[in-house]
């Protein structure tokens, strides 16, 4: 937090990637690494999307922690006995300290860990998702789409970052902000660029080309979260996503996607933040609201044309462990 009340996000994480040919130290071999998400974090719902869509279940295994954490760390409470059943922690603090007993900083999710060592290898949720799409290639299933394919990347990093500054990580700055200039300028960052955004995709059923990339993911993560959370609990009120027709039909149309509405868990999302985030909801009352059957009705994208998975197929349906609560 500046001294002007803007809130300002630490991102300092974990450099290390694991790579096809571990120039970091760290070599892709399939069952080695475990992703550890919060199905609540909109940063780790990435990277299981990113995982769903290019077929990695089998090589790539996923730890779950549960929808709150206290100042220590996430927590494996959704586990039996509150341990995850292949790293055999409570905290996923333990894989960061494994690694740097003197680990100053937050322990964040997404984090892949090194099963054979238990220690963290990164935490750099920005980089896992490319990491995923490029380096673990050999390994995606047959039919796999392309997310961040080579001609169109600088369109897409220019996009997503964007996405990032003004939505992804704008909601955080409305909703912790110190100060009413430091809200107010955040608000209207969120909202210009939820504007913006509504123009690119009148005309087109994608953020960049004609099929689904990185910068859908980045976006689609924060959308779905916006009425349940980012609209009442930050304060970004102006309108809910359900009055942004252009925005609300794009983020139905990637629900109803399959690898993008079946990582989604609501009642986690709203768990995480309302009970986690105490400064701001003291009491800690879930609501109960809103209303989720929106999110499958028809959305009329498709006459936009364009091709969800390009060349490719859908993903098949996900690992009975890893389903979640149908909103239907």
């Amino acid at each position: 937090m500046t001294e002007q009340g803007t809130f300002t996000r630490d991102m300092h994480y974990l450099p290390d990637r694991i790579t096809a040919d571990g120039r970091d130290g760290w070599p892709l071999e399939p069952g080695r690494y475990r992703l550890v998400i919060a199905r609540a974090c909109p940063w780790a719902n990435r990277a299981a999307i990113v995982r769903r869509l290019l077929g990695l279940e089998d090589v790539l295994s996923m730890g779950m922690c549960g929808p709150t954490h206290d100042e220590r760390s996430w927590t494996f409470d959704l586990d039996p006995g509150g341990r995850d059943p292949v790293l055999g922690i409570e905290r996923l603090q333990q894989a960061f300290f494994a690694r740097d007993p003197h680990y100053p900083r937050g322990v964040t999710v997404p984090a892949i860990v090194d099963v054979p060592s238990g220690k963290v290898v990164t935490n750099d949720f920005r980089q896992i998702t490319l990491d995923l799409s490029l380096e673990w290639r050999a390994h995606h299933r047959a039919g796999a789409p392309e997310l961040y394919p080579e001609p169109l990347r600088a369109e897409i990093d220019d996009v997503a970052e964007k996405v990032f500054r003004d939505v992804n990580n704008g909601v955080y700055r409305a909703g912790f902000a110190g100060s009413q200039a430091a809200y107010e300028h955040a608000y209207r960052d969120v909202f210009g660029r939820l504007d913006w955004l509504s123009q690119r995709l009148a005309g087109q059923r994608y953020l960049v080309g004609d099929t689904i990339t990185e910068a859908d993911i980045r976006l689609f993560t924060t959308l779905v979260r916006f009425d349940a959370v980012y609209h009442g609990h930050f304060k970004c009120n102006r309108q809910k996503l359900t009055e942004m027709p252009v925005l609300w039909a794009y983020a139905r149309d990637l629900f109803q996607t399959p690898g993008f509405g079946d990582t989604i868990d609501f009642a986690q999302i709203k768990k995480h933040y309302y009970v986690v985030h105490r400064t701001l909801n003291p009491s800690g009352v879930v609501p109960l609201g809103p209303d989720l059957s929106g999110w499958l009705t028809p959305h009329g994208r498709e006459d936009l044309g364009g091709r969800p998975f390009g060349d490719g197929t859908p993903p098949g349906p996900p690992p009975d462990n890893e389903r979640v609560p149908s909103v239907g």
